[in-house]
């Protein structure tokens, strides 16, 4: 028979903080189940038992017999007590769960070896056709492994886990004794957690013997933690940086670093360090993604791996000079040279260089050449055809400047030519098996069509006055940005259902006011700024309200190449093909917005 009796018990539980869910306001199911077998495929349930508890006191419990439609066997018989004769007349899976699911719903499960219990209950409900609510589960087994020492108890086995903290109902395999031992139990196991600072819920669930004490008392540090989203920086005694974040809700992330979910060892590490974290709130997560970057640039946390060191990107220059040639270099200058880059090391711009060096047979001498007063000697590139000899006067200025115009579309982004002569090369040593040869061409030609991409997406960007574009917030409502040089100058977000003109009107008169940079090829912020800010221009749903200048992206440009050979050049490693990095047609709507 079915079964719901009130039975007050009170438990001292201390009234906790407000992280997360408190204990003493969760509600707990404790469960048991007696079965037929050790397995739902081919057992039934033959017993439920269940105590529902809150703050410390017994709210009711659920308690009836099942008839399953196998027999019960013998040995089952002699570990439970349950007969056949005892389920004959108890009524079915398909009338009892459904109860089950009502007594416990909105709270969280609680069972001694959890997965036992909630895979019949899984199985059940496949069974008689009701959706698995998706129960918060808690498992005592789990919790006793990390609290209860070898000389306490001789296992884990509830038996002997009643017997270590004092049950009041002995466990018996009978499903209600055995929940009500586990209560006890669970209580007992909460009491030894919240000595260690284990106050809520989450903290709880993913409570792990390896987070130090010292690092659980200092989850204090998250307590003034809104939830909005932004960026987090937790500061050393002296208010140094160690680590900056991003989040979108800064309360919900940050405390995941005084518990188990947070694996990291150097995050650990960090931890132990931090004596107060910082929050930014942001009116947008693209806000929160671009302020990370800045202050990573300006502090360098030594717990940050990303992004350090936007200083150390490099650029490819074509000279401005009656020969020019090209150069690795440092910056980018207001000058008449060519750009292509930034780079993200010295390494693939020089692998880049090497590529057009390959198929352009630009002069790779270092000294200056006048068109008055050639060299005298000549290397071996000009005997071996990859050089016309301008440095003895074997080639001409105007048959010179050829060969650089090629070069400059190159890097200008056009690179159809260069990767066609490129790929005929590589298929070239792949027939020879040369294939070390023909890798180490792959990775050059792969470095100059990424950068070439990489240029030619931020150039137009860099010199655009002013871009203005929205994006629908997920409640409602827009999100707006405001662009100046590549840089990110503003940002807001209009209300739901309110008309965002206005708000657009606003951003544009208390945006940053940002200069031209110095040199058009590079934008008014860090490159990383800049392609954050594209990613987000080009992701779906995003109207451009208002542009200065242009923004155009050529159809036979590097993207188009390297969205071709991105999965090709995968493939030649023996990886995945990546994702291609094609972008988008530019085919945003400009105009006001609706509300």
């Amino acid at each position: 028979m079915t079964g719901t009796t009130e039975r007050v018990v009170t438990y001292t539980q201390e009234t906790f903080g407000d992280l997360g869910t408190p204990l003493s306001e969760t509600t707990f199911v404790v469960v048991d189940l007696e079965t037929t077998g050790g397995s739902p495929a081919g057992s039934q349930i033959t017993e439920f038992g269940a105590v529902k508890v809150r703050g410390g006191q017994v709210l009711g419990e659920f308690q009836t017999l099942v008839r399953p439609a196998t027999p019960i066997p013998a040995f089952i018989t002699v570990l439970t007590g349950i007969t056949n004769a005892m389920v004959v007349q108890a009524p079915a899976i398909s009338t009892v769960l459904p109860q089950f699911l009502e007594f416990a719903r909105g709270s969280v499960l609680v069972a001694h070896n959890a997965g036992f219990d909630v895979s019949f209950l899984k199985a059940a409900a496949r069974e008689t056709g009701h959706p698995w609510p998706g129960f918060p589960v808690l498992d005592t087994v789990r919790l006793a492994r990390q609290l209860v020492r070898k000389d306490e108890a001789p296992n884990h086995k509830l038996a002997s886990l009643a017997r270590l903290f004092g049950a009041t109902t002995t466990p018996d395999h009978r499903a209600l004794h055995d929940a009500r031992a586990t209560v006890d139990v669970l209580y007992g196991l909460m009491e030894r957690v919240g000595n260690l600072g284990v106050h809520t819920l989450e903290e709880l669930q993913s409570y792990s013997s390896r987070v130090s004490p010292s690092q659980r008392r200092k989850r204090v540090l998250a307590e003034a933690m809104p939830s909005a989203p932004g960026v987090y920086v937790f500061r050393d005694g002296t208010g140094t940086p160690l680590y900056v974040g991003t989040a979108t809700d800064l309360r919900r992330r940050t405390l995941t670093y005084f518990t188990a979910s947070e694996t990291r060892r150097r995050m650990t590490e960090m931890v132990g360090l931090a004596e107060s974290l910082t929050p930014i709130v942001c009116a947008t997560p693209l806000e929160a993604s671009v302020r990370e970057l800045r202050l990573i640039a300006e502090h360098k946390p030594r717990y940050n791996r990303r992004s350090r060191h936007p200083e150390k990107a490099v650029w490819v220059r074509l000279t401005d000079e009656a020969f020019p040639r090209l150069s690795v270099v440092r910056s980018v200058k207001d000058d008449k040279a060519q750009y292509a880059g930034p780079f993200g090391s010295r390494r693939s711009a020089e692998a880049a260089v090497t590529a057009l060096h390959e198929v352009v047979p630009l002069r790779q001498c270092t000294r200056r050449l006048s068109a008055r007063s050639p060299g005298t000697s000549a290397c071996v590139l000009l005997e071996i055809g990859r050089c016309g000899g301008p440095c003895v006067g074997a080639q001409s200025r105007e048959d010179y400047a050829e060969v650089v115009a090629r070069a400059g579309q190159a890097l200008a982004g056009s690179t159809t030519e260069v990767v066609t002569a490129l790929r005929s090369r590589l298929d070239d040593l792949a027939e020879q098996e040369r294939f070390e040869e023909a890798r180490t061409m792959r990775d050059r030609m792969m470095a100059l069509v990424r950068a070439a991409a990489r240029s030619q997406r931020l150039r137009p960007v860099a010199r655009a006055p002013e871009i203005i574009a929205a994006r629908r917030g997920e409640q409602g409502g827009w999100e707006l940005i405001c662009v100046r040089h590549g840089r990110l100058s503003g940002t807001s977000v209009s209300p739901r259902g309110a008309d965002p003109m206005p708000y657009v009107a606003a951003l544009r008169e208390t945006a940053e006011v940002v200069s031209a940079p110095d040199a058009s090829a590079a934008p008014a912020a860090l490159p990383e700024e800049t392609e954050l800010i594209l990613r987000w221009l080009e992701s779906p749903g995003v109207r451009l309200v208002d542009l200065s200048g242009e923004w155009t992206c050529p159809v036979d440009g590097a993207g188009a190449s390297r969205a071709l050979l991105e999965p090709v050049a995968a493939t030649w490693s023996g990886a995945e093909p990546g994702v291609a990095g094609q972008p988008r047609p530019l085919d945003r709507p400009v105009g006001a917005l609706p509300a």
